[in-house]
């Protein structure tokens, strides 16, 4: 997205940090370093899904909302938003469906 980064965002994440019509309302620099992060993490937290699937949960489902709760315990790592981006990035990475996931209290939403 920069001259000196090859590094481009995912429209679905640069969609968290625009307005109505599609403007970013954070600076570029701020939207690619949080892109990268949960990219990044969401690629770290495949392993970690294939084993909780394949030892302790149900379901497919049951490890991702369990993922999503766990990010979505401490919002000084991650705003709401961007954890239901993470899960949904790790759904896609797994190739596994997303499930509905639950909306965010209002009060951790930043």
């Amino acid at each position: 997205m920069s001259e000196g980064n090859q590094l481009t965002v995912a429209p679905s994440f640069a969609a968290l940090y625009a307005d109505r019509s599609g403007r970013l309302r954070t600076p570029l620099a701020d939207v690619l370093a949080r892109y990268e992060f949960c990219e990044d993490l969401a690629s770290h937290l495949v392993e970690q899904a294939q084993i909780l699937y394949h030892r302790e949960a149900p379901s497919e489902a049951g490890v991702l909302l369990g993922m999503l709760a766990a990010l979505r315990a401490d919002d000084t790592l991650l705003s709401a938003i961007e954890a239901d981006w993470v899960v949904q990035r790790l759904a896609e990475l797994l190739e596994w469906r997303c499930p509905q996931l639950p909306e965010p209290d209002s009060d951790s939403v930043k």
